[in-house]
């Protein structure tokens, strides 16, 4: 907490931030464009946001995108704003739009955090029944997360798991996996409130999830976790409106589990 503190006490370090919270998914010459600061300045800048977990940085081709990560700013929510009784993800919900605004060829929804665990007790939070369930709910999915494999999800709280069209793309315990995310379903019509043709188009799109886990940079953060939702058609995406703040509250959800378990 003291870094971020430190990382947002800076005039420049905060305009980037603001810039990117304006419009996600930065390239490094994106950032500089307009500024009265040399490419080396800002570089180092990003690296001290970076540093501080408030911003995260994902590979996209020969570029680096940079992504307001929010999960620093809820740390300090729990610490600080709790106490005065507003609600746990009220702090988020004020930062919602903070990852919007992304051109449809990078990644659209990504989000960082830092779980004090190991990577192999991760990778069980995010593959194994027991966990699902505690942060999923009646909306666990299931699959025995090998390549190929299908991944089935209830379509009502607490229903049958239901082959949705997912599958496992990539899996490799501990480091990484991803998977085909189901499409539109028809109680999201209602849910969204979209006319049949609307609905229609809209339920064609097909995104995919990745997780990534990785050593943090420093080690007395625990364990990097970063996810990457993408492959919406619009920016408009109902989906991608439905799951961002999703994920951020089960993963949220997901590091109390295993940090209260460790």
């Amino acid at each position: 907490m003291d870094e971020v503190f430190k990382a947002l006490a800076d005039t420049s370090r905060r305009l980037l931030l603001d810039r990117l919270n304006e419009r996600a998914g930065q390239s490094l010459r994106e950032l500089c464009a307009g500024l009265e600061m040399s490419r080396q300045a800002v570089s180092k800048h990003l690296a001290v946001l970076e540093g501080a977990g408030l911003v995260t940085a994902v590979r996209h081709g020969r570029e680096r995108l940079h992504y307001l990560n929010p999960v620093p700013i809820h740390d300090i929510a729990d610490r600080w704003i709790d106490q005065y009784e507003r609600g746990r993800m009220a702090a988020l919900g004020n930062l919602k739009d903070a990852l919007e605004g992304t051109a449809m060829s990078k990644p659209e929804y990504v989000y960082t955090i830092y779980i004090h665990t190991t990577p192999e007790k991760l990778w069980e939070g995010l593959t194994s029944p027991e966990f699902l369930k505690q942060y999923h709910g009646g909306w666990a999915p299931s699959s025995d997360w090998k390549v190929g494999s299908k991944v089935l999800w209830p379509v009502e709280d607490g229903g049958e798991p239901q082959d949705l069209g997912q599958v496992v793309t990539e899996s490799e315990p501990g480091k990484r996996l991803a998977y085909t995310w189901h499409t539109l379903q028809p109680m999201h019509q209602e849910m969204f409130g979209m006319g049949d043709e609307e609905f229609a188009e809209a339920a064609k799109e097909r995104s995919k999830v990745t997780f990534d886990i990785e050593p943090s940079e420093e080690p007395d953060l625990g364990v990097k976790l970063t996810i990457t939702h993408d492959g919406f058609t619009s920016a408009d995406s109902k989906m991608l409106a439905g799951v961002k703040d999703g994920w951020t509250m089960m993963l949220s959800e997901l590091k109390t589990i295993l940090e209260k378990a460790a």
